[in-house]
C-alpha cells in the first residue's frame, strides 16, 4: 500500500490562537489547505531557546506531518498521555483536543 503526504500550497490560510499548559502560555498557529481542511501546526512556547520550546516545536512537526498523511485527530487524540480526569498532559495533547473540538464535521 502506498500512502501519500497531501502538500500544502505555497500560500494558505492561518489561524493562531494562545493556550495554557502549567504556568505557560503557548502561542499556536494553524495552517490550512485550500478547501479549509487542517494542513499544519505551529507551536511557540514563550521561552525561546527553552526545551519546552523545542519540545512544543518537535512535537508540531510530528503533528504536522501525521495531519498531512490523513491521520485522524481522534486517533491523535486517544494516542496522547491523559490525566486521570482525561485531560491531556502535556500541550501537544491540549492542542490536539482543541483542534479535534473545532474540526468541521465532515
Amino acid at each position: 500500500m502506498t500512502v501519500f503526504r497531501h502538500a500544502l500550497p505555497q500560500r494558505r490560510a492561518a489561524e493562531t490562537f494562545e493556550l495554557r499548559h502549567g504556568q505557560q502560555v503557548v502561542t499556536v498557529t494553524t495552517g490550512y489547505y485550500a478547501d479549509g481542511t487542517l494542513g499544519e501546526v505551529f507551536v511557540s512556547a514563550p521561552k525561546a531557546g527553552s526545551s519546552m520550546e523545542a519540545i512544543a516545536r518537535d512535537a508540531a512537526v510530528l503533528l504536522s506531518i501525521a495531519i498531512q498523511y490523513r491521520v485522524p485527530l481522534d486517533i491523535l487524540r486517544h494516542a496522547v498521555t491523559r490525566e486521570h480526569d482525561g485531560s491531556a498532559s502535556s500541550i501537544i495533547g491540549k492542542v490536539v483536543d482543541r483542534l479535534e473540538r473545532e474540526e468541521p464535521c465532515a
